[in-house]
């Protein structure tokens, strides 16, 4: 599911121009270090699903995912979702250096992380959170 996700965002790329200078980022790029980047956040996303559709866990306006309501995850398993947070938010971090990288361009990281961003929002599924560029939350 998630590697369907990361796909259709790449395609959806293709045809969309990039923020910023990044406009000439190849967004499909593959290495070796964006492919294990991939295949992590792929296995994460089905730990970290069911707190996407609980409203737990949103899409942040940096790219990023965050827990949006903590009081939507029981205290035993809270510490565990706040280390899947965490990861994920290193891995696509990661990932957003890696491709900016890979184009020979590491400046442009910023404006790949904010392409990415609007573009994970677009993709999220109908009930996800994610955030608004003043830092308030919706619920899509």
């Amino acid at each position: 599911m998630y590697l369907a996700i990361f796909r259709s965002l790449s395609l959806f790329l293709l045809f969309l121009p990039i923020t910023g200078h990044a406009q000439n980022a190849n967004i499909e790029i593959d290495t070796p270090a964006i492919a294990s980047l991939e295949q992590s956040m792929q296995r994460r996303h089905a730990q970290l699903q069911p707190y996407y559709d609980n409203g737990a866990v949103g899409l942040t306006r940096d790219g990023s995912v965050a827990l949006r309501d903590a009081n939507s995850v029981p205290l035993a398993v809270r510490q565990s979702v706040n280390a899947l947070v965490a990861a994920e938010n290193q891995d696509r971090s990661a990932l957003y250096r890696e491709i900016a990288r890979a184009n020979s361009h590491p400046e442009w990281e910023k404006d790949i992380r904010s392409t990415f961003s609007q573009r994970w929002i677009s993709l999220a599924r109908p009930g996800w959170w994610y955030q608004q560029a003043d830092g308030s939350w919706r619920q899509k």
